[in-house]
């Protein structure tokens, strides 16, 4: 019971207070130049963590398309943007271990399953896989009012019925309202929740609840945030989601930073930083293995690249001019 209520409420939920702020558009810019600063700071990390959403999105639209689903692809592309903040969390790890002074790596990401708020988290991840899966269905029931319950057999005509005739431009302007009434609902849900409950540990419910208003507050920079990262997303969708390997980390970081302006700091009741994951840790799960050594292979190749063999070994360096020492010749 006690547990139960920590995820919903937070271990001191009488005692904590959320205090907001009132933010303006000129904030999101501003979270947004600061998410990006994150971004190039620590580049290898949140790239990877932007690759695996990109491939996740890849791999819904092949299955989509082989399942005989081709209504259901860009409901999947657009829809997938929902979980967006959830997947996101690790990175915002990253942004608060950085505004400590503290050293950032890929691990860091990680160290979010240690967090005391991991199941409130995750709570609120499955309440945003339930909106997604009903975005889906709407979508599919949308369909099937307009054209039956037979999916297209092919791409091609598919769309060109879809952008030349009467039904498929109902579909996409039914659609895209629907789609935006989702897209609202999951951004005044989540517009500080994660961040929220990683930072102070309130429990689902005080968390969504401090989204809610601050989104209520601030209307006018909430739609500015939300135009932002609707268009960060389908710029970075139209290379087959390639670019979302850019653009997800640099909204993750700058989510962090909006937080930030958002909700007042409470350093009395915010929770410790955990340590980086171990190596231990790391090679006694399955999955962690994998990413550590596939990101130790990028970073050491990366450092490849950074080296030149013409320059001299920094080893051989004097450590104050920079210049190579010269060895005497002993003959």
């Amino acid at each position: 019971m006690s547990s139960t209520f920590h995820v919903y409420f937070g271990p001191e939920a009488l005692e904590t207070r959320i205090r907001r702020r009132k933010i303006a558009p000129r904030d999101c810019l501003a979270a947004l130049r600061e998410g990006f600063d994150d971004f190039v700071t620590m580049p290898t990390h949140p790239v990877f963590v932007g690759v695996f959403y990109a491939i996740a999105g890849i791999v819904l639209v092949g299955l989509t398309s082989f399942s005989n689903a081709l209504h259901l692809v860009f409901p999947f592309a657009a829809g997938f943007a929902l979980l967006g903040p959830f997947f996101a969390v690790g990175l915002y790890e990253m942004s608060r271990r950085r505004e400590k002074g503290l050293s950032a790596s890929w691990r860091n990401a990680f160290a979010v399953a240690r967090s005391p708020a991991l199941a409130s988290i995750l709570a609120l991840g499955l309440l945003l896989f339930f909106i997604f899966a009903v975005w889906i269905a709407a979508a599919d029931l949308l369909y099937v009012w307009l054209y039956g319950p037979k999916p297209p057999a092919a791409l091609p005509p598919f769309l060109g019925d879809v952008l030349t005739t009467g039904r498929g431009w109902t579909l996409i302007m039914l659609g895209g309202l629907i789609g935006f009434g989702f897209a609202a609902l999951t951004l005044c849900l989540s517009i500080v929740s994660f961040p929220l409950m990683l930072d102070r540990d309130v429990g689902l419910v005080p968390a969504v609840v401090a989204s809610a208003q601050t989104a209520r507050d601030n209307p006018g920079a909430i739609a500015l945030w939300g135009l932002i990262v609707a268009a960060a997303l389908v710029v970075g969708s139209i290379p087959l989601f390639i670019g979302l390997a850019i653009v997800v980390p640099v909204l993750g970081h700058a989510t962090w930073r909006l937080y930030r302006r958002a909700i007042e700091r409470d350093p009395a009741h915010e929770v410790p930083i955990e340590s980086p994951a171990s190596a231990e840790d790391v090679t006694r799960n399955p999955v962690l293995r994998f990413v550590s050594i596939f990101l130790d292979l990028f970073q050491f190749l990366r450092r490849g690249e950074e080296w030149s063999p013409t320059e001299p070994d920094a080893s051989n360096r004097n450590p104050k001019t920079g210049a190579a020492n010269q060895r005497a010749d002993a003959s």
